[in-house]
C-alpha cells in the first residue's frame, strides 16, 4: 500500500509538471497604430506613463482599446483622422487595455471597447459615447477644448439663441483688469460638467462681456447666468436660493432646459431609445446628411424655422425676432429678452424678393378663372419715367402686392387684355399711386406639370408681358385641371408664403408632433426601414410615426425636403380627416420566383394573389417565428394535392410586409382561407386545432364550394334527368345574366351619380371658397368703414366743439358791444349836459363883460336901439351856438 501511494504521488507530480509545459504564454503585444500615426500608442498598457504625460498637456484624449475588438479596429482610422487635424492642440494617446501584464488591464475594468476619455487640464475624465466618426469625435474634442463660446455682438447673440443645438446658457462676466472675474471659473467648469453628463452636447454655454449686450438678456450683475427658452419663460440662475457651483449650474440647466429639436443617436445595440420616444406621441423623423463641422446648415435652419412656427402658439415677439434672423431679415433695433417681460419687438418687414412679383392661384368664382387658373402679378416701380429712391423703397412691399391683388380682382372685367391661347396678360394702373402700375399674366397649369418652380424664375426676372417660355411648357387645359386646394402649396409655394395657418399649429390639434433629427450618413438603414428608397442621390427623408394609431406616413421622396413641403406634410397630418395615406412597407416581389408550389405574397402582390378569383389558403409567418418552419412540409403536401388552376397555397412574411389593418393578425402562425368569389367571407383556421394535412383538407372542403357526394357518383343520373337539370341550370344562368345586367345598370347609374355628387362637391367646395373670400373681403371692408366712421365721428365732435366755442366768443363780443354802446350814449348825454352848463356860465360872463364895456364905451349915435331889445351877440357866442346845434344833430 505504501508503494502504491508513492507511485500515485509520482504520477501526479509528473502529470502536473507536463501540464505546465503545455501552457503557451501569450504573445507580446504589437503596436496598434502605425509609426507615422499622430496617435501615441502605448500598446503595452503603460497607464502610469499616460497619467504622467497627461499632467503636462492642456487637453488629452485617451483611447482605450482591445486589439481583437472589431469596433476598436473600425474606430482606429477615425481616431487617426481626427488626430491629424488636432494633433497640434490635443495630445492623442492610445492604450492597450487588454494586455494581461499591462497596468491598464489591472486597474481598469471596462465592459466594452473602445472607450474614449478626454481631460481638460485637471478636469476629467469626460467620456465620449457618440458615433465613432472622425467628424463627430473632432467636434466633441473642440467642445472640450472650448466649452464656452464668446459672444461679442448682437448678431452672434441671435445666432446663439436660434441655433439648432438648443438650449443655450449665457453667463455675463466683466473682465475689468481681472483675468478671472468671480464665478467665471465655476461657470467654465459647469460647461465641462454638462459635457460629462450629456455626451451629445445639447446644452451650449456662452459668455458675454459687453454690458449693453448682457442687458438684452436681462443680465445686469457680473456672474449672472441666463437660460434661454423659446416658449416658456427664460430663467436666471437663482444664486440666492441655490449655491453657485459647477454641479448646481449644470443640474439647473439640465432640469429646466427646453428642447425644440431632438437629435437621436441609436448606438446599434438593443435599447429602448426609439420605443421611449415613440411612446410620447406622434413623431416626425427627419433624416438629413449632417456635417457637424460645417459652419452653416441651411436645411437645419429651415427645419428650426418650421419647429419655431409650429410651436409658437402665442405669437411670441422674441420668437418672431429669431425667425427673422433665421430668414436673414435685417431689422434695426433689438430690445431686451428679459424673462420677466418679453420685449415688444418692432414689426418685422415681410420677406420679399426682387423683382416685385408673386404667383397667385385664382379662386374658382372669378370670370378669368374659367380659362386660366394661375396669375403672376408684378409691380413696375419705374412706370411714368420716375424711378423711386433705392433708400426709401429697396424691395417690393407686401402691401403693394396686396393692393395689386385687390385691384386685380376689382378691375379684371375692365382692364386691357393681351390674350393668347394659353396666356392672358393685362396692364392696369393703380388708382392711388401715380408712380407705379401693375402687370398681370394669367395662364393654365396642368396638375401633372413638373418643374414649375424652375420656370417660375424665368417669369420673375422682369415684369414684362412676354411669357413665351411658359407657352412651350404649359399647355391649355380644361377647368378640371385646376389644382386641388391641397396641391396648391406644392405646385405654387409662394401662394401661402404669408399664411399664418401653420403658426402655433401644435396647440390647435390633438396630434401634436415631436420632431427628431437623425444623421442620414449614419442611420440611413432606419430610413429604409421606414420606407425610404435604398438608392437615392440625396439622403433626405421625412416620416411621421404614430404608434398609437399603428401607422406611419412618409413624405413623397420625389419632393425636396424644404420648409413649405414640411409645413404641408405636417398640416395634412394634423387635420381631422387627413389626406395622407398610410405607408405600407413590403419586400421586393421580384426576389420570389413564381414557379414554386407555395406562392410568396408581398405587400404589392397581396391584392392580385389573395383577393382574386381562386380559393386561397394564406399562411402568416415571420423569420423569427420558430414554429413556422415546421409547417412547411404540411403546406407543400397540401399544394401538391390541390389543383393549381382552382386553388392557391400562399404565405406572407408579416415582419417584412405591411398589410391594411383588416388583413392583419395578432399571433403567428395564423392560417386564413379566402374562398373563391367570396373574399368577404374569409375564415380563420381554429387556434385549438392542430395544423395537420387532414385537418387542413377538412377545413378547406368545409368552407369551399360543395363537392359532389359519393351517393351521386354511385347512381349516375339518367339522360332525362340531366336534360331537366340542364334546363334548370340554363334557367338559373339566364336569371343570373339578367341579374348581372341589372347590377351593371345599377353600377353605371351609381357611377353617374358618383360623378354628379363629385361635381356637386366640387361646386360646393368652390362656393365655399368663394363665400369665404367674400366674407373676408366684407369683413375687411366693414373694418375699414367702421374705422372711417370712427374717424368721422371724432372729426364731427371736434368741429362741433370748435363751433360752440366760436359762438360763445361771438356772444361775448355782442354783449360787450351793447354795453359799450349804452355807455357811449350816457357819456354823450353827460358831455352835452356839461357843455350846456358851461355855455350858460360863459354866457353870463359874456353879458357881464359887455355891460362893463358898454359902460366904458357908449354906443354911437348911428346905431339906434329899440327899447327892451337885447344887444346883438358877439361873434364868439354865435360860433359856440352853431357848434352846439351841430353836436345836437350828431347825437
Amino acid at each position: 500500500a505504501l508503494a502504491l501511494g508513492c507511485a500515485l504521488l509520482l504520477a501526479l507530480k509528473f502529470t502536473c509538471s507536463r501540464a505546465k509545459d503545455v501552457i503557451i504564454p501569450a504573445k507580446p503585444p504589437v503596436s496598434f497604430f502605425s509609426s507615422r500615426s499622430p496617435v501615441l500608442d502605448l500598446f503595452q498598457g503603460q497607464l502610469d506613463y499616460a497619467e504622467h504625460i497627461r499632467r503636462d498637456s492642456e487637453v488629452v484624449l485617451l483611447f482605450f482599446y482591445a486589439p481583437w475588438c472589431g469596433q476598436s479596429i473600425a474606430a482606429r482610422a477615425e481616431i487617426e483622422q481626427a488626430a491629424s487635424r488636432l494633433s497640434d492642440q490635443v495630445l492623442f494617446v492610445a492604450i492597450n487595455c487588454w494586455w494581461n501584464q499591462g497596468k491598464c488591464r489591472k486597474q481598469k475594468h471596462f465592459f466594452y471597447f473602445p472607450v474614449i476619455y478626454l481631460y481638460h487640464r485637471s478636469f476629467g475624465p469626460v467620456e465620449y459615447k457618440g458615433p465613432m466618426s472622425a467628424v463627430y469625435i473632432e467636434k466633441f474634442v473642440r467642445r472640450v477644448m472650448k466649452p464656452l463660446l464668446y459672444i461679442p455682438s448682437q448678431s452672434e447673440l441671435l445666432d446663439f439663441l436660434s441655433n439648432y443645438e438648443q438650449p443655450g446658457v449665457l453667463g455675463y462676466f466683466e473682465f475689468n483688469g481681472s483675468p478671472q472675474p468671480p464665478g467665471y471659473l465655476t461657470f467654465f467648469k459647469s460647461a465641462l460638467h454638462s459635457l460629462k453628463k450629456d455626451y451629445l452636447g445639447t446644452i451650449r454655454f456662452g459668455v458675454i462681456t459687453n454690458k449693453h449686450l448682457a442687458k438684452l438678456v436681462s443680465l445686469v450683475h457680473s456672474g449672472s447666468v441666463y437660460l434661454h427658452r423659446h416658449f416658456n419663460t427664460s430663467l436666471v440662475f437663482p444664486r440666492e436660493v441655490i449655491n453657485y457651483t459647477a454641479e448646481n449650474i449644470c443640474k439647473w440647466a439640465l432640469e429646466n432646459r427646453e428642447t425644440l429639436l431632438q437629435w437621436l443617436w441609436p448606438h446599434g445595440g438593443k435599447s429602448l431609445l426609439l420605443n421611449n420616444e415613440l411612446k410620447k406621441g406622434p413623431a416626425l423623423f427627419l433624416f438629413i446628411p449632417f456635417n457637424p463641422l460645417a459652419e452653416s446648415h441651411p436645411l437645419i435652419d429651415e427645419i428650426t424655422e418650421v419647429a419655431l412656427e409650429y410651436n409658437n402658439c402665442h405669437g411670441d415677439q422674441v420668437v418672431e425676432r429669431l425667425l427673422q434672423h433665421l430668414r436673414r431679415v435685417d431689422v434695426p433695433g433689438f430690445e431686451s429678452l428679459a424673462p420677466e417681460a418679453p420685449a415688444q419687438l418692432p414689426d418685422p418687414p415681410l420677406i420679399t424678393t426682387s423683382p416685385c412679383c408673386n404667383t397667385v392661384v385664382l379662386p374658382q368664382w372669378h370670370a378669368i378663372s374659367r380659362t386660366h387658373n394661375v396669375c403672376e402679378l408684378c409691380v413696375n416701380q419705374t412706370a411714368g419715367g420716375i424711378r423711386p429712391s433705392s433708400v426709401s423703397m429697396p424691395q417690393c412691399s407686401f402691401f403693394e402686392m396686396a393692393a395689386a391683388l385687390d385691384s386685380f380682382y376689382l378691375k379684371e372685367q375692365t382692364f386691357y387684355h393681351v390674350a393668347s391661347d394659353s396666356i392672358e396678360c393685362s396692364n392696369f394702373l393703380s388708382s392711388y399711386s401715380p408712380f407705379s402700375y401693375y402687370t398681370a399674366c394669367c395662364r393654365t397649369v396642368n396638375r401633372g406639370v413638373t418643374g414649375f418652380t424652375d420656370s417660375e424664375q424665368e417669369v420673375f426676372e422682369t415684369p414684362a408681358l412676354a411669357f413665351s417660355s411658359l407657352e412651350k411648357k404649359c399647355e391649355a387645359a380644361s377647368p378640371s385641371s385646376v389644382p386641388h386646394i391641397e396641391d396648391n402649396r406644392f405646385l405654387f409655394p409662394e401662394v401661402d408664403m404669408d399664411s399664418t395657418d401653420f403658426t402655433g399649429l401644435s396647440c390647435r390639434t390633438n396630434k401634436t408632433l415631436n420632431i427628431y433629427l437623425l444623421d442620414s450618413n449614419l442611420f440611413w438603414l432606419y430610413a429604409e426601414r421606414l420606407g425610404a428608397p435604398s438608392v437615392t442621390r440625396v439622403k433626405e427623408f421625412a416620416a411621421i410615426v404614430d404608434v398609437k394609431e399603428e401607422s406611419h406616413y412618409i413624405l413623397d421622396p420625389k419632393q425636396a425636403l424644404m420648409k413649405f413641403t414640411l409645413e404641408s406634410f405636417i398640416q395634412n397630418f394634423s387635420v381631422l380627416y387627413s389626406p395622407l395615406k398610410r405607408h405600407l412597407i413590403g419586400s421586393d416581389s421580384a426576389q420570389f420566383p413564381s414557379q414554386h408550389l407555395i406562392t410568396e405574397v408581398t405587400t404589392d402582390t397581396f391584392w392580385e394573389v389573395v383577393l382574386q378569383k381562386q380559393d386561397v389558403l394564406l399562411l402568416y409567418y415571420a423569420q423569427w417565428c420558430g414554429f413556422c418552419p415546421s409547417l412547411n412540409h404540411v403546406f407543400i403536401q397540401l399544394a401538391r394535392l390541390l389543383p393549381a388552376d382552382t386553388f392557391t397555397v400562399a404565405r406572407i412574411d408579416v415582419a417584412q410586409n405591411d398589410l391594411p389593418w383588416e388583413f392583419m393578425v395578432d399571433r403567428l402562425p395564423t392560417v386564413l382561407f379566402f374562398p373563391c368569389n367570396r373574399k368577404d367571407l374569409s375564415v380563420k383556421y381554429p387556434e385549438d386545432l392542430p395544423i395537420t394535412l387532414p385537418n387542413l383538407l377538412k377545413f378547406i372542403l368545409h368552407h369551399s364550394n360543395p363537392a359532389p357526394t359519393p351517393q351521386n357518383l354511385a347512381n349516375p343520373p339518367t339522360k332525362e334527368c340531366l336534360q331537366s337539370e340542364a334546363d334548370v341550370q340554363q334557367g338559373h344562368i339566364s336569371h343570373l345574366e339578367r341579374e348581372i345586367q341589372k347590377l351593371r345598370a345599377e353600377i353605371s347609374a351609381l357611377h353617374r351619380a358618383q360623378v354628379q355628387v363629385e361635381a356637386q362637391l366640387s361646386s360646393a367646395r368652390r362656393d365655399e371658397h368663394r363665400l369665404l373670400r367674400q366674407k373676408q373681403t366684407l369683413e375687411k371692408q366693414h373694418s375699414l368703414l367702421r374705422l372711417h366712421s370712427e374717424q368721422l365721428q371724432a372729426l364731427y365732435e371736434q368741429k362741433t366743439g370748435e363751433l360752440e366755442e366760436v359762438a360763445h366768443k361771438l356772444q361775448e363780443l355782442a354783449d360787450a358791444s351793447e354795453n359799450l354802446l349804452t355807455e357811449n350814449t350816457w357819456l354823450k348825454i353827460l358831455v352835452a349836459t356839461m357843455e350846456r352848463k358851461l355855455e350858460d356860465k360863459d354866457a353870463g360872463e359874456m353879458l357881464t363883460s359887455l355891460k362893463e364895456a358898454h359902460s366904458n364905451h357908449p354906443e354911437p349915435a348911428g346905431a339906434p336901439r329899440l327899447p327892451g331889445s337885447t344887444p346883438p351877440p358877439s361873434n364868439g357866442s354865435a360860433t359856440l351856438a352853431s357848434e352846439r346845434n351841430n353836436e345836437n344833430r350828431t347825437d
